[in-house]
């Protein structure tokens, strides 16, 4: 044997004997409306790539992920409906979980993930993904290609994917030949985590490291950009980022567009430019608002660049919000058209709070450009450095497969028909007997009856499995049920970890409360969330699709059968300490499963309620849409941060109005629209965004309210048709028994009246114009 030759078997040797559990543990995971034999999982090694840094494995990276036909090119999966084939515009029944083992895997073409697919490389030894000197694509990873001049799927559609663990180079391409290390327009319920894009730092560099031009996010976390002339341009609706490194970029950061965006923990480092916002000049601002927290600039000649300025258009267009950014030798913190906005310092300096754009402290609007009152911040919502709290989602990285107990070798079948309820409740038992982390293999899981989350609990799914509520036991509104409990129903101590998994419900479940958390943990020891989600109605197998609950604009009148939720998550008074990381609470507006992502009606009750009287709950990345009565409500409660939240409310409102089909329950603070509705013009009578009652210290850091639709239309969301889609969209109720209630980039959609205080109109959308949106760049309850 070549002396080179033992030396990659003797590393692949000490790689598999150090292997991460992902590719050691048996995958017993099935998608049960695909044909017998599709892939879940996929080992790239196992359709040919080697990772030895010589061999081109673009070819068999590219067939592992198209290995069973799954949604890709044109979305090439098809069904066969009355001998015709039709072509989906995207899917929930072909999951797929790419794995890369470490080692350096040279690719010469674009890597193309399909549709619900996610890429995940071994989180202990991140393998390297690297482009040949003569690579042709947009993209190392192209999440969403160019096949013809529009994007192979709408980007706002895209959901649910991630790749995680990777690291990105492109310095083997001539740094003065354009190179992107990854290609990501996408939208809700996707991620990119624990990424590193290696790029040349020639002065004549014009790598970018990510690029995104459209969609509807979504969350990024622990992303390092080194070198290129840009580590990340980026357009979105809406955004949030966390824990990103930049070094010896030209510009960290390019905003193309947005309405609204949200970035903590930052570290800039020995780059020309910080953020440059700048985009369409001061007589065109294309960016819309951003907030910018907790993070750190050094040796960055100017910090932010921004077409801001006052007279510049739309009026509130270029928000900005600084909080806590530590400045290392940056002359300039804030650059405008015409000059410095905010010096900075060739030393250290720290800007507590400054902005620019709208404010209303608690009246208004004002306009402003100059230093803040920071917020208050709750001890209990910081770490140890005074920064708020953040935790990245557990990896398992130092444990093997057999600290894994799966639910399909408890019995579990994941076929959507099976009862799974007694298999998954032994599955959970077994592993918390065992300090073992349950694994979901993926499937779709029909339960009957409560599944009960005992603490010290720890689960994990694959590709993103389905829970999915079934039967009698969930479908009585008058006396509703958890599908997940987290705790017992007294207050249960102890902390629990889920992450990668789904919670639906299947055909009428008006009962149904998706997940009602108990347990009481700790602030220094909280509980989490990563990636869980609740996505109701509108995919094969919910029985709750285009066929069953079609749209009707022209008849009010409620199909019982497609009352499908009563809540979709409960924090009840009992618990505290939680950390929820992109988290999509979701109501279907559309048919995933259908050709033409097809609008359905469906009706779920509530979103996000919290009642905790002890409080203490970070919301990073969350979203909750298409709820009857309300989206987030906060009741009794405190010490909460509400990173970049983004609500919309049902396409059907007000055919018919929020008054039907949920009766109000006055022991959980349900809004009574008809008594809240007197006197109020418009269409009044539609689900809250957001809504506080009696709460104290709730801090938003950036909020995107939407209201696109009345009665399946849109021609109520724009300027020029006087944003009539709803009437009101934000409430803060209480008097002084709401305290410190704060909200920075308050982004309001369709909306007359973006915020209300004790029934009374706070901002006007007219008073506050932005590029889509209309936005308050500040809110102080005073």
């Amino acid at each position: 044997m070549r002396l080179d030759s033992l030396l990659l078997a003797v590393a692949g040797l000490a790689s598999a004997a150090n292997a991460y559990w992902l590719g050691d543990i048996a995958h017993r995971g099935t998608a049960p409306f695909t044909p017998a034999g599709y892939p879940v999982f996929r080992n790239v090694r196992d359709y040919g790539a080697r990772g030895d840094g010589v061999t081109d494995d673009t070819a068999a990276i590219n067939a592992a992920i198209s290995a069973g036909n799954p949604c890709a090119q044109g979305c090439s999966r098809e069904t066969w409906f009355l001998m015709e084939r039709v072509p989906k515009a995207s899917t929930t029944t072909t999951p797929g979980l790419v794995y890369f083992p470490t080692g350096t895997y040279l690719i010469s073409k674009s890597i193309t993930p399909a549709y619900f697919t996610q890429l995940i490389g071994d989180a202990s030894s991140p393998p390297t993904l690297k482009a040949t000197a003569n690579f042709a694509g947009f993209g190392l990873i192209d999440g969403n290609v160019y096949y013809t001049s529009s994007l192979n799927w709408k980007a706002v559609n895209v959901f649910f994917r991630q790749v995680r663990n990777f690291v990105i180079d492109t310095t083997n391409i001539a740094p003065g030949t354009a190179a992107t290390g990854m290609h990501w327009p996408t939208a809700q319920a996707t991620s990119l985590q624990n990424i590193v894009f290696n790029m040349p730092t020639a002065s004549n560099v014009v790598h970018v490291g990510l690029f995104m031009e459209e969609g509807s996010g979504g969350f990024l976390t622990d992303l390092t950009f080194n070198g290129g002339a840009t580590g990340a341009s980026m357009g979105n609706q809406q955004f949030t980022m966390r824990n990103l490194k930049f070094n010896n970029c030209k510009t960290a950061i390019i905003h193309l567009w947005d309405w609204g965006w949200t970035y903590s923990g930052l570290s800039i480092n020995n780059c020309q430019v910080g953020i440059d916002i700048s985009a369409g000049g001061s007589s065109n601002v294309e960016t819309g608002s951003l907030t910018l927290f907790d993070s750190t600039f050094t040796n960055v000649p100017v910090g932010i660049k921004t077409a801001w300025a006052t007279g510049s258009t739309p009026d509130t267009a270029g928000s900005l919000v600084l909080e806590n950014i530590v400045l290392n030798n940056v002359p300039v913190a804030v650059q405008g058209p015409s000059g410095t906005l905010l010096s900075g310092s060739g030393g250290a300096v720290t800007i507590t709070a400054w902005g620019n754009g709208h404010k209303y402290t608690p009246t208004g609007p004002s306009e402003f450009s100059g230093t803040l009152a920071p917020n208050s911040r709750p001890a209990s919502l910081l770490g140890p450095d005074g920064r708020y709290y953040t935790r990245s989602k557990p990896q398992y990285e130092t444990l093997s497969a057999a600290s894994f107990v799966s639910v399909r070798a408890s019995g579990a079948r994941g076929d959507a028909a099976t009862d799974d309820t007694a298999a998954i409740q032994s599955a959970i038992n077994t592993a918390v007997a065992a300090s073992k982390v349950v694994f979901i293999d993926y499937g779709i899981y029909r339960v009957t009856r409560t599944i009960s989350v005992p603490p010290g609990a720890k689960i994990v799914g694959e590709s993103f499995p389905v829970i999915m509520s079934a039967g009698g036991f969930f479908a009585d509104v008058n006396n509703p049920q958890p599908v997940l409990q987290v705790g017992a129903t007294s207050g249960q101590a102890g902390s629990v970890e889920l992450s990668d998994f789904i919670l639906s419900t299947q055909n009428a479940q008006a009962g149904a409360t998706l997940i009602e958390w108990n347990l009481a943990s700790s602030a220094s020891a909280p509980s989490g969330m990563w990636d869980v989600h609740v996505r109701v109605g509108g995919f094969t197998g919910s029985q709750q699709q285009v066929g069953q609950c079609p749209t009707t604009p022209s008849n009010s009148a409620v199909n019982p059968s497609c009352i499908v939720t009563f809540m979709s998550m409960h924090i009840t008074k009992s618990a505290s300490g939680l950390y929820m990381e992109n988290v999509w609470l979701w109501t279907a507006d559309h048919d995933i499963d259908d050709a033409a992502n097809t609008q359905i009606t469906i009706y779920s009750g509530r979103g996000l309620y919290i009642e905790s009287t002890a409080g203490t709950f970070w919301l990073w990345g969350t979203a909750s849409e298409h709820h009857t009565l309300y989206q987030y409500q906060l009741a009794g409660t405190q010490n909460i941060f509400m990173g970049q939240i983004q609500t919309e409310t049902p396409y059907y409102q007000p055919n018919p109005t929020a008054v039907v089909p949920f009766p109000v329950v006055a022991a959980l603070n349900d809004p009574n629209f008809g008594t809240s509705c007197s006197g109020v013009g418009g269409n009044c009578a539609a689900a809250w965004g957001l809504r506080v009652i009696n709460s104290r210290n709730i801090l938003v850091y950036g909020a995107g309210l939407y209201s696109f639709f009345s009665n399946y239309s849109t021609a109520c969301s724009t300027f020029a048709a006087g944003q009539t889609c709803q009437a009101r969209i934000a409430s803060i109720e209480g008097g002084s028994a709401s305290s410190n209630v704060n909200i920075y980039n308050l982004n309001t959609i369709g909306v007359q009246s973006m915020l209300n205080r004790d029934g009374a109109q706070v901002a006007w959308y007219n008073d506050n114009v932005n590029v889509f949106p209309s936005c308050v760049a500040v809110y102080k309850s005073g």
